[in-house]
């Protein structure tokens, strides 16, 4: 049970119980956290081989202009994100994010051009509320979300084999392309995209054939189930971020290091520029930079640093600087890893602070992000 009643199930609940899934809650849904390999076995099978996530929890929605024309889509929406949607190409897709009129970030999101309308896929946590701001604010649009279809992700380096042993169609995709692809006799919309760090491909399919495609995916040698707990471990050696935690209404984007994700278009001086919730804010920042900045942190040791852990200039705690947002152990990089916020006098790569975990003053350093090397197919 929630708050706000019981726990929601997935397309593929049935399969994570049958394959011995430890489930536990996750925004309103029951969801596997591990299996009974483990987290680092799981991970380390994600980056060595293929992991199957089930993301199905994460909302998908379709927005459509009345005119039936990608443009007027792409201009409604653009009032809402500081991103370039109007130069998106047919069948690629862009990350975003929602911002409010103070520059904060509501959620991050992937857009994609379909042809004739936008395929946005928001996070779990946050759906209903994305959804209502845009069926709030996109006038001339229809903002419907799809509830009859499941989210699959398939990460890792043998992932494009994986795939391809149901369709070869997929090897001619590249990072963030967007295509139709027939997978287990169901109309599958596949983009070459993910959250680990690894080349891979997420996969909207009908709900009724999910588990179908699940097993068919699990039937290859390389593939292993992966929960929640890989997920995170594996995103955050990857540097990418969590909302909720690493971003949220009180962070704007260029705090977030995520400027490089508004494109020149929306910049001062660009084609469209500004448009958007808080773009004063977020353009000044833009081109005066902002007092902290979302760093890489590699504490000393094996210990993980973990969320909400203060940050200090010195072993003493005299000077705060900040805090951990995100922190764990990275089994690929064999060590803790985390992310946080400091002032941008201490957010160069190599400059060590300290963490206060259980009264003590850890060093960390500062380490440029991400923590592995991506293996995106460019």
């Amino acid at each position: 049970m929630t708050d706000t009643g019981p726990l929601l199930s997935t397309p593929l609940h049935a399969l994570h119980l049958s394959l011995g899934a430890r489930m536990v809650p996750f925004a309103g849904y029951d969801m596997p956290v591990q299996y009974p390999a483990g987290v680092m076995k799981e991970h380390l099978h994600t980056r060595a081989k293929a992991g199957l996530f089930d993301v199905s929890h994460m909302g998908q929605v379709i927005v459509k202009a009345q005119s039936g024309t990608f443009e007027d889509a792409a201009l409604a929406l653009e009032t809402l994100v500081p991103v370039d949607i109007l130069g998106l190409k047919p069948g690629r897709q862009r990350y975003g994010f929602f911002t409010d009129e103070k520059g904060g970030i509501l959620d991050d999101l992937m857009l994609a051009n379909r042809g004739d309308h936008l395929f946005v896929v928001v996070n779990a946590a946050c759906k209903s509320a994305d959804i209502a701001h845009m069926q709030a604010n996109l006038a001339g649009c229809s903002v419907t979300p799809i509830k009859d279809r499941a989210l699959i992700a398939l990460q890792g380096p043998a992932a494009e084999a994986v795939l391809a042993s149901l369709n070869a169609d997929v090897t001619a995709m590249s990072f963030m392309d967007v295509r139709d692809v027939t997978l287990v006799g169901a109309d599958c919309i596949v983009s070459r995209s993910g959250y680990s760090g690894e080349d891979g491909f997420e996969i909207s399919v009908p709900a009724d054939k999910a588990e179908d495609l699940a097993r068919a995916l699990l039937a290859h040698s390389d593939c292993e189930p992966i929960g929640l707990g890989a997920r995170d471990s594996l995103r955050l050696e990857a540097g990418l971020c969590l909302y909720g935690n690493d971003i949220d209404t009180l962070t704007s984007p260029i705090e977030a290091s995520l400027e490089w994700a508004i494109q020149k278009a929306r910049r001062l001086g660009g084609a469209r520029e500004g448009g958007f919730p808080g773009a004063d804010r977020i353009l000044r920042e833009v081109t005066n930079g902002t007092l902290r900045r979302r760093v890489g942190l590699k504490p000393d040791g094996k210990a993980p640093v973990r969320a909400h852990a203060r940050l200090f200039a010195d072993a003493e705690g005299a000077h705060d600087l900040g805090e951990v947002t995100s922190g764990t152990f990275g089994p690929s990089v064999e060590g803790p890893v985390a992310m946080g916020y400091v002032p941008v006098s201490h957010a160069s790569p190599g400059t060590q602070i300290f963490a206060e975990v259980r009264g003590k003053y850890l060093p960390v350093t500062v380490s440029a992000l991400p923590f592995i090397t991506p293996t995106y197919k460019r």
